[in-house]
């Protein structure tokens, strides 16, 4: 068949790639490989990002993440397999991974709980003004630049999409015609169809990437999730001394610029948890839109005959990307969709009971 696939970040050239052996496949972004996609962290880590009421969230993640081994080799891609550390500087911050803990042991996913001074013998780079956290062997992480270059997609055309209907894709000035539309333009898939108007939405995050300089302490060597006084930050280690420290969340709208208070506020609750990189260069600030939905799950099927959906993923677009790929695939192929919790046709339902 004939498919366009319409947006090109780390979902849309995942689906590409995957649907490409089998099918005539288009891409259509007017910048491929950068958005949010571009500025993620890199972490693979459904584990820590899990909360109570998020149950299908975690299982979903939980399944694309024992799928990122095989995918990696396919692209040829390095996985970080140190792991995650959970750090907590307060008592406040040291309940809430108490309430982690206990709900994902219920869910049989036990972690390590560890104080402060168990958590510096298994990363020296954690400071001193850590009270206790986790040990989540399981997270991996990745260079997402260097993924977004190996799936590198060719059959790109470089234009907005304006609309999207059975058969077509509405471009400024011309159509492209197909027999399947895939939709996974992340933060901008709202405007394309009238049945995800108001399912998604742009949810502004902003990142740093440091540099370790001369006589500067060496980075973590575990991905680092800390919470200090209920303030999420992360810091995930690079090849070539690096770190990328995030992430900020804004409901700013189509916003993608940086702001100072961003940047003050990473610097500030990253050198809590890891005081070194007060020593470190300050190399990119950046801003993505991340694609949010109701429920924090992602949206993966039809909307209708010939137009499908693959998009929603918010924090979780790298994560979920290799079973959102495959997906599609089935679902292309006829096949019933694989993850239901990710149906499309929730949305109507939700509407309809309300």
């Amino acid at each position: 068949m004939k498919v366009v696939v319409v947006g090109g970040g780390v979902i849309g050239l995942s689906v590409a790639w995957r649907l490409a052996p089998a099918h005539d496949v288009t891409l259509v972004d007017p910048a491929p490989a950068r958005g949010a996609s571009w500025v993620a962290g890199g972490m693979l880590a459904p584990v820590t990002e899990a909360w109570p009421g998020e149950e299908d969230l975690l299982d979903l993640g939980t399944e694309s993440l024992d799928r990122w081994p095989a995918f990696a080799a396919e692209l040829g891609l390095e996985l970080y397999t140190k792991g995650t550390i959970a750090a907590a500087v307060d008592g406040a911050d040291a309940g809430q991974l108490d309430v982690l803990a206990e709900f994902l042991a219920a869910r049989g996913r036990a972690v390590d709980r560890l104080g402060g001074r168990e958590l510096r013998r298994v990363e020296p780079a954690i400071g001193p003004g850590v009270r206790s956290g986790l040990l989540v062997p399981g997270d991996l992480a990745l260079d997402n630049r260097e993924l977004l270059r190996r799936l590198d997609f060719p059959g790109v055309v470089r234009a907005s999409a304006r609309a999207v209907r059975p058969g077509a894709v509405e471009l400024d000035g011309s159509t492209l015609g197909c027999d399947v539309v895939v939709i996974a333009a992340g933060a901008w898939s709202g405007a394309l169809h009238p049945a995800l108007a108001s399912a998604v939405r742009p949810v502004k995050g902003e990142i740093l990437r440091l540099r370790r300089r001369p006589n500067a302490l060496p980075p973590p060597v575990h991905t680092v999730r800390g919470l200090v006084e209920s303030r999420p930050v992360y810091l995930v280690p690079r090849a070539g001394d690096e770190l990328v420290v995030g992430a900020t969340q804004y409901e700013a709208g189509f916003d993608d610029e940086v702001t100072v208070g961003g940047v003050r506020d990473l610097l500030m609750y990253a050198e809590r948890v890891v005081p070194g990189i007060a020593e470190y260069g300050l190399t990119e600030c950046a801003a993505g839109l991340r694609a949010g939905s109701r429920d924090n799950l992602p949206l993966v099927g039809w909307l209708e005959p010939g137009v499908l959906v693959a998009t929603g993923h918010h924090r979780n677009g790298l994560l979920l990307a290799p079973i959102t790929a495959d997906a599609v695939r089935a679902i292309v192929a006829g096949d019933p969709s694989s993850i239901p919790a990710a149906d499309p046709a929730r949305l109507t339902r939700r509407t309809t009971s309300s």
